[in-house]
């Protein structure tokens, strides 16, 4: 019994962990071509579940189109707040980018509270209620954790092959090495930059709707906590790293929920953050991360 506990609370870990890698995956691929962190990236994650909750609840779409609606919005949204709000700020101080990042991030919620109301919303059960029956009938893993683990491996070995592969793939990582000589060999860093916040968007939009159809209570300020802790997952592994976020997200995940069921549910925030904090004193680029020098 103890055995099959653990095993429930090792599957919960690493699906809580996959919705934290994905969203740490669109935070990483910001950083490593942009050098910024789009802190309204958490909020972003709201606007895509709120765009689901609506499609499927309001006009009883199928939850395919719902989640399409949410990528697409999410998209689009992303790629305005980078031409209107970053876009201007390309040669500032990163000082006046952090600002200009949590300004967008309060906007977004102060919106959907005007639009939407702060009266919390149930996340409708697009995925179904089952699960696949193990250990006799023990132990259930509901096909909702399932999905979301199998979404958070497919989407990591995507970016990994889109950004190795591919010609735009590989134009993100030249504008991660250095932009101005990337710019001299013919490559549009501002397009490149744009893609990078429509991707991010896009898997700020399924990383929302995965994480209310696990935490179904949906309000304007759902996104803001799992974005601050993808963003520590994404440093844990290594920021700018895509194999990083991935790991730290998984590992994130696994210690909150560890925490939780076997120390104590109000410290286990504070505990992710203490292991954050012991590995970047061992480690400062994370566990993944690749230490850089800078040009002087």
């Amino acid at each position: 019994m103890v055995f099959l506990s653990f095993i429930n609370n090792l599957i919960n870990g690493v699906s809580l962990g996959s919705v934290y890698a994905i969203i740490a995956l669109g935070y990483t691929m910001v950083y490593g071509i942009a050098k910024m962190l789009n802190f309204a990236h958490g909020d972003i994650i709201m606007v895509g579940a709120y765009v689901c909750f609506f499609m499927v609840s309001s006009f009883g779409l199928n939850p395919v189109f719902g989640i399409l609606s949410a990528i697409l919005v999410c998209t689009v949204l992303g790629i305005l707040i980078e031409q209107l709000a970053y876009k201007p700020l390309r040669q500032a101080n990163s000082l006046a980018v952090l600002i200009t990042a949590i300004g967008v991030s309060y906007f977004l919620q102060n919106a959907a509270q005007l639009m939407w109301t702060s009266n919390p919303r149930i996340f409708p059960a697009i995925f179904g209620n089952g699960g696949l029956q193990l250990a006799g009938g023990q132990l259930m893993v509901p096909y909702k954790t399932l999905v979301t683990i199998g979404v958070c491996v497919i989407i990591m070995v995507g970016l990994i092959l889109f950004t190795g592969k591919t010609r735009t793939g590989k134009a993100m990582r030249a504008c991660s090495e250095d932009k101005e000589a990337a710019q001299l060999m013919g490559i549009n860093v501002n397009r490149t930059i744009s893609i990078t916040f429509a991707i991010g968007s896009a898997l700020a939009a399924v990383a929302g709707v995965l994480l209310c159809a696990s935490y179904p209570k949906l309000i304007p300020t759902t996104g803001s906590m799992p974005g601050i802790k993808a963003f520590t997952a994404a440093v844990f592994g290594g920021i700018g790293s895509i194999p990083g976020a991935f790991l730290g997200g998984i590992l994130l995940g696994v210690i909150e929920i560890f925490s939780s069921a076997y120390l104590s549910t109000e410290l286990a925030n504070a505990i992710v953050f203490l292991v954050l904090i012991v590995v970047l004193l061992v480690k400062p680029t994370g566990l993944l991360g690749k230490r850089t020098s800078e040009k002087v």
